[in-house]
């Protein structure tokens, strides 16, 4: 096991359930085993991926996302799925068996929790409002999203009910789902479990010098857990979902790393506030958040995958002028094999497979196309990753054999 270290210190963290950008104090990690595969865990993925039922971090992550947890991955792009009211219907239904539901809590409750919203409390802030850790005596700890009373000046009270109530309705295992709400004395809060090892953001932009980071093979299940998820929000809900504020500080991670999406269901708030929605995310035809189209949601997936290949910022004022925003400095690159290898995040120190560089960079071209029409459907990039990650396991098999081979030889 290698340690390594990070470019930089930390600076305070980003929002977990916010698009916040300013932030208050900063939090621990929680200490990690690698997620790294090794050969062996990659065996029988291909043969019978419907036997596996453990989701043991060693050796099940990739299986399980294999398996397809995501309900509506279409057989082919060709054509739109649509689904009835009531076929939706049953489909959440067939989850929510499994699913946490959203429960009210009271006000009373929420204050005693969180110290009445101390400062000390405050996980971050955005452009809805504010985010704080609750914490309860039998050691549970939730993130309570308390937004601003002046998004809900001029609405009918049944605004919010209408929130909680669509947003409830979503079940994925790559999703943050809503496990309760609150909506007393003018103040409307939705809570979400609390994600100790935070977003992606932190991983990769705010690691200290005693992090580990993110492996190669981890980035590309989180690539292919949050694909899904944005896959269950377009092709599986009817209407589909836009979530127009996809970024790596919206992906949180568990204590096995899997990412789960959050500020889903959020659209109409974004369209009633002036603030930029994820500097360096957003695509180009979105002057405005009531632009987005689920392609604009594919762009700024892209821009999330760029993150995870080479480690660096959307947008990063310290570098050189040419390489201060991301998607204008990688894209030229994308398709140079030589180039390719020099835009690698220089954490990974070099772990990582040399043949799964190109299809990644692929992918990511495909979806940061600057015209809308050209970039790739998200089923479609769920299916390209999938190819990946079982092309990655017939490579580690060869690899494999012929290392033993070479071993064989020797005697």
């Amino acid at each position: 096991m290698f340690a390594f270290t990070r470019r930089r210190r930390s600076p305070p963290p980003s929002s977990l359930f916010l698009d916040d950008d300013k932030m208050s104090g900063r939090k621990g990690f929680t200490p990690l085993h690698s997620q790294e595969l090794g050969a062996e865990s990659y065996a029988g993925i291909l043969k019978e991926p419907k036997d596996f039922k453990s989701m043991d971090p060693g050796n099940g992550d990739i299986k399980s996302l294999l398996k397809s947890p995501s309900m509506g991955l279409r057989r082919s792009v060709s054509g739109r799925v649509s689904f009835s009211e009531n076929e939706f219907a049953n489909r959440l239904k067939g989850r929510r068996s499994t699913s946490v539901q959203a429960v009210p809590y009271s006000l009373a409750d929420l204050q005693k929790s969180t110290d009445n919203f101390a400062p000390g409390r405050l996980l971050g802030e955005g452009s809805i409002g504010r985010v704080y850790r609750a914490k309860y005596p039998d050691g549970k700890v939730l993130a309570v999203k308390k937004i601003d009373s002046s998004h809900f000046q001029g609405q009918k009270p049944e605004e919010f009910s209408k929130l909680v109530t669509n947003i409830s309705k979503l079940h994925h295992p790559n999703i943050a789902e809503l496990v309760g709400y609150c909506s007393e004395q003018g103040h409307n809060m939705l809570i979400h479990d609390y994600f100790r090892n935070g977003s992606l953001h932190e991983f990769l932009h705010l690691s200290d010098d005693f992090s580990k980071p993110l492996t190669w093979n981890t980035r590309v299940r989180i690539a292919l857990g949050v694909s899904r998820a944005i896959e269950y929000l377009h092709d599986v809900c009817s209407p589909s979902i836009v979530h127009k504020n996809i970024k790596s500080s919206n992906i949180l991670l568990d204590l096995e790393l899997n990412p789960h999406l959050s500020d889903y269901g959020m659209a109409s708030f974004h369209l009633r506030t002036s603030q930029n929605l994820g500097m360096g995310y957003n695509a180009p035809e979105c002057a405005q958040p009531s632009a987005y189209t689920l392609k604009s949601d594919v762009y700024s997936f892209g821009v999330v995958m760029l993150e995870l290949l080479t480690g660096r910022m959307p947008l990063d004022n310290q570098r050189p002028r040419s390489e201060q925003c991301l998607v204008k400095w990688a894209r030229p690159q994308l398709h140079d094999n030589d180039a390719l290898a020099g835009m690698v995040d220089p954490a990974l120190r070099g772990l990582y497979p040399p043949k799964s560089l190109p299809p990644f960079a692929d992918i990511v071209a495909l979806c940061i196309q600057l015209d809308p029409n050209l970039r790739s459907s998200i089923a479609e990039v769920v299916q390209a990753l999938v190819r990946l990650v079982q092309q990655s396991t017939i490579n580690m098999r060869e690899d494999l054999s012929a290392s033993c081979r070479t071993n064989d030889s020797e005697y």
